[in-house]
C-alpha cells in the first residue's frame, strides 16, 4: 500500500471528502476550493497545471471515498500513512503543516529538513541543486554561527573551530583558514588512515584472542588431564598404602596367634603341673597323718618323688606394649612420608607457578594490598637452635640461656641461633614479623642451607642459598654474600614481600600505626628453587614474632 496514492498533494494528507477535477486529479474538497480561491479567473491543477475556463464544479468522488474509508477501516491505510508520519524519535520535515512528515534529506546551506515532496524543489531548481544535501539530521544548527545566524562554512586552523564569513572579518581577522570542505578532505584523510591503524589494531588482537582462547582450551584440557592423573596416581597410592596396611596388620595377627599359642600352651602345662602338685601334695598330707611307722616308711619313698618342673627361664614375660616397636615403626614411615608430601607439594606449587600465560598484577603499594597476599608463618621445631624456645603456636621465637631438649633431627640449626618457618614459599607471599632485642636477623632461605656448623655457609646472609636483613637499635644491614647499608625508619614491626616467580624480595619498615609502609630494600633476582622464612636471634631475651595477619 503506497499512501501517496490517497493522499493530498496540497495538505500532504489522506483524502478527506475527495473530489476529482476534470484532468483526473483528486484533492481534499476543501484543500482544492482554498486553492481556487486564491487564484483569479484562471484556475489551474496545482500538479499538472492544466488550466480550467469557467471554474469547473466540485462533486464528492463517491468511490473514492469508501476506499479510502475502507481502508481506514482494515488499518492499512492507515498504518501506512503513519509509516510515513514522523514519530518522537524522527526527523520532521521543516514545510509540513500540521501533521509533520518525516524528513527524507536535510540541506546544509538552507539548512532545514524535508519529505520527499517538498524536497523536489532541490531537484527542480538550478540555484538549489548547488546545496549540500545530507542525511536527517536534528542537529542542523549546529551549523549556523551562533553570532551571526550564518552557516559556518570556512574553518579556522589557527582556532581549530568553524566560523562563517562574517567571523572571518571579525575576531578570525588574518587566522589561518579554509574552506570547511577542504579541510574534511585533509581531515578525512586522516580519519581514513587512524581507521586503518583502528582495524589493523582489531585484526592483530582478534589473532591474539584466538591464540588466547586456544592457550585456554590448552590449558583446560590439560589441568582435567592432570586432574585425572592426579587422582589416579594418589588413588593408587591410597590403594597402595591400604595394602601395607592390611599387610601390616595380618603379620601383627599372625604374630599375635602364634605367641597367644605359645603362651596358652605353656600356661597349660603349668595347669597340668599344679594339679599334679596339689594330688601329690594331698598324698603327702594323707602320709603324715599315717599312725603307722612301717607303713609310714614303706610309702614314703613313693610318694615324696616329684616330677620334673618346668624350667622358668623358659616364662618369657614381655611388656605391656609387646608391639610398640612396629608402632614405632609405623610412626617413622609417616614421619617420612610427611616430609615427602611437603616437598611433593612445593615442588608442585612451584610448578604451578610457571603455568601462568599472562601476568597483568603489578607489585602492591598499599599494606591494605599486601595483606592480599599475606600467608600465616610458623616455625619448624625440627630446625631450632636448641637454645631457642617456641611459643604461641610456634609464631614466636625467644633466645634464652637454658637449652631445650629438642631431639636430634639432620635439618636442627647445631650452633646458630636460626629456625626456619615450616611452610615453603612460592608464588606471591607477604608476612610481618614484630622483634625486639639487640639484633635479628629475618631471612629468606633455601631449603638446602648448611645446619651443622659455625661456618659462614650456616649463617642468613652470607651464602648464596640466603638474603637476610640484619636489623639494629638504630639502623640495618642486609646481606646476600656482601654487605649493603640500609637508611630508614627503625621498625619494632617488618614486612617481607615476595614474588618468587617475578624474582622479587621486598623489605618493609610498617609504622606502629600500621598505617605507613616504607621500603628499606628491594632484591631483584632469580629464585632457582622454594625458599623458607627464617628468624636469627644473637642476644639472650631477644624475640621474634610471627604476626598473625587479618
Amino acid at each position: 500500500m503506497d499512501s501517496q496514492k490517497y493522499s493530498c498533494c496540497i495538505c500532504l494528507d489522506l483524502l478527506n471528502d475527495p473530489v476529482t477535477i476534470p484532468c483526473g486529479h483528486s484533492y481534499c474538497m476543501n484543500c482544492i476550493k482554498q486553492n481556487w480561491n486564491n487564484q483569479r479567473r484562471i484556475y489551474s491543477c496545482p500538479q499538472c497545471r492544466k488550466e480550467f475556463i469557467p471554474r469547473p464544479g466540485l462533486v464528492k468522488n463517491i468511490l473514492l471515498a469508501e476506499l479510502v474509508d475502507d481502508l481506514k477501516k482494515t488499518g492499512l491505510l492507515a498504518a501506512e500513512a503513519d509509516h510515513c508520519y514522523a514519530g518522537p524519535e524522527d526527523v520532521t520535515c521543516d514545510v509540513c503543516t500540521g501533521r509533520k512528515r518525516k524528513a527524507f534529506k536535510s540541506c546544509l546551506f538552507c539548512p532545514a529538513s524535508y519529505c520527499e515532496d517538498h524536497l523536489q524543489p532541490h531537484y527542480d531548481a538550478p540555484s538549489l541543486k548547488k546545496h549540500k544535501l545530507v542525511d536527517p539530521s536534528k542537529t542542523l544548527q549546529e551549523n549556523i554561527c551562533s553570532r551571526h545566524d550564518e552557516v559556518m562554512k570556512i574553518f579556522c586552523r589557527t582556532d581549530q573551530q568553524c566560523i562563517c564569513y562574517l567571523c572571518l572579518m571579525d575576531e578570525h581577522k588574518g587566522h589561518e583558514t579554509v574552506p570547511a570542505a577542504a579541510e574534511r578532505t585533509e581531515k578525512q584523510k586522516e580519519l581514513q588512515e587512524r581507521r586503518q591503524q583502528i582495524q589493523q589494531r582489531i585484526q592483530d588482537q582478534e589473532k591474539d584472542v584466538k591464540l588466547l582462547q586456544q592457550e585456554v582450551e590448552a590449558i583446560n584440557g590439560s589441568a582435567d588431564k592432570t586432574v585425572d592423573d592426579s587422582e589416579k596416581i594418589f588413588t593408587d597410592l591410597i590403594r597402595l598404602i591400604l595394602k601395607r596396611s592390611s599387610d601390616v596388620n595380618q603379620q601383627i595377627r599372625s604374630q599375635q596367634e602364634t605367641e597367644v599359642s605359645r603362651v596358652k600352651e605353656l600356661q597349660k602345662k603349668l595347669e597340668q603341673e599344679i594339679t599334679e602338685l596339689k594330688r601329690k601334695d594331698a598324698e603327702l598330707e594323707k602320709l603324715s597323718i599315717t599312725e603307722g611307722h612301717t607303713q609310714f616308711l614303706q610309702n614314703y619313698p613313693s610318694l615324696s618323688a616329684l616330677s620334673e618342673s618346668t624350667d622358668a627361664s623358659s616364662i618369657n614375660i614381655r611388656p605391656l606394649r609387646y608391639f610398640e616397636d612396629v608402632t614405632a615403626a609405623v610412626s617413622g614411615i609417616w614421619d617420612i612420608l610427611q616430609d615427602i608430601l611437603r616437598d611433593t607439594l612445593t615442588n608442585i606449587s612451584l610448578s604451578l607457578t610457571k603455568v601462568k600465560v599472562l601476568d597483568s598484577e603489578t607489585e602492591p603499594k598499599t599494606r591494605a594490598e599486601f595483606l592480599r597476599y599475606s600467608n600465616e608463618i610458623t616455625l619448624n621445631p625440627n630446625t631450632a637452635n636448641r637454645k631457642l624456645l617456641l611459643s604461641e603456636g610456634n609464631r614466636k621465637v625467644a633466645l634464652i640461656e637454658q637449652q631445650q631438649s629438642y631431639p636430634d633431627h639432620p635439618d636442627r640449626f647445631t650452633q646458630r641461633c636460626q629456625v626456619l618457618s615450616r611452610e615453603c614459599l612460592t608464588g606471591r607471599c607477604y608476612w610481618e614479623v614484630e622483634w625486639s632485642g639487640g639484633r635479628v636477623d629475618v631471612a629468606v632461605s633455601y631449603k638446602n642451607i648448611r645446619r651443622e656448623g659455625w661456618s659462614d655457609e650456616c649463617l642468613f646472609g652470607l651464602n648464596e642459598n640466603s638474603w637476610s636483613l640484619y636489623c639494629y637499635a638504630t639502623s640495618y644491614i642486609f646481606y646476600h654474600r656482601i654487605q649493603t647499608s640500609i637508611s630508614g625508619p627503625v621498625s619494632s614491626r617488618l614486612g617481607v614481600y615476595l614474588d618468587h616467580r617475578a624474582g622479587i624480595l621486598s623489605f618493609y619498615s610498617v609504622s606502629s600505626c600500621l598505617s605507613t609502609m616504607t621500603l628499606l630494600h628491594r632484591v631483584q633476582t632469580t629464585f632457582s628453587q622454594p625458599v623458607y622464612a627464617g628468624i636469627g636471634l644473637y642476644d639472650n631475651g631477644s624475640f621474634a614474632k610471627c604476626v598473625k595477619l587479618k
